[in-house]
């Protein structure tokens, strides 16, 4: 049998229910509003974050680049020179005897001169034969002509250059000869090889006299002198120190050494 209640609703279950829905609602809340305020502390974090790393990136713009020159003057400490012999004559052993007598009279040469002569070398032999040549036929001169360099090597290059202002010596001798046409310098070449040892130093010369341009630009512009942005110190120039059109670097004994060092430096 079934028994039916006409009795009134309990009211207790229902406002249990309600108070629950109104703690969850209460807690959803709770929780967007500390992860909203926890984004914005985050955003103004990274926000002073990033301002910081863009003043500093300004700051790493303003800079300044100047150069700093070193010179020294040097003195070549070897001398090269390369004397080229020539004989001529129909008889190829005459033409090769002439050429052996015109190496004996330069070595006879540079010993009176008080050049050393242990490290002389002979270089470059040559025999043009006339009538072998395809334009043969119209040749007016000696069949045969014989040509070999003496090359003539010092570490005492004043007297190397002293010495090839007397040649004309060799030509009262009759010797037949070219002096330093290979060379371009019609002479010795003199060559410094002590650049090595000049370096350091001048390179130190250099980046100081590059700071000092550096601090008075500063001064100027009423900055303070940072520390260095970038560095470049250059290449080494070695030039004649008697700088005029037409004269060359290598003919000269003295001459004058160079750097020019770029550096840049940060304006705080």
């Amino acid at each position: 049998m079934v028994r039916y209640y006409y009795g009134p609703i309990p009211t207790r279950p229902i406002a249990r229910l309600r108070r629950h829905t109104r703690a969850r609602h209460m807690s959803t809340t709770d929780r967007s509003l500390i992860s909203s305020i926890v984004l914005a502390l985050g955003l103004v974090v990274g926000g002073l974050f990033a301002g910081d790393g863009f003043v500093r990136a300004k700051q790493a713009e303003r800079y300044v680049t100047v150069k700093g020159v070193a010179e020294r003057e040097a003195k070549a400490n070897l001398a090269i020179w390369p004397l080229r012999i020539s004989a001529a004559n129909n008889d190829l052993s005459l033409a090769n005897v002439q050429l052996q007598t015109s190496v004996q009279k330069i070595k006879a040469f540079l010993i009176r001169s008080g050049v050393d002569t242990t490290q002389l070398t002979l270089q470059e032999f040559a025999v043009r034969d006339g009538e072998a040549d395809q334009y043969g036929g119209n040749r007016t001169g000696p069949r045969y002509v014989i040509t070999q360099t003496l090359m003539v090597r010092s570490t005492d290059p004043d007297r190397v250059a002293a010495t090839s202002q007397q040649v004309h010596e060799l030509v009262n001798e009759g010797v037949v000869f070219t002096s330093g046409e290979q060379y371009g310098n019609g002479g010795p070449t003199f060559v410094f090889t002590g650049l090595n040892e000049l370096k350091p130093e001048m390179i130190a010369q250099a980046t100081a006299r590059a700071r000092e341009a550096a601090a008075q630009f500063a001064a100027d512009a009423g900055s303070d002198l940072g520390g260095i942005r970038q560095a470049n110190q250059g290449y080494f120039e070695i030039l004649p120190r008697d700088q005029a059109q037409g004269i060359s670097e290598a003919s000269q004994v003295n001459k004058t050494i160079r750097v020019v060092a770029t550096v840049e430096y940060l304006l705080k």
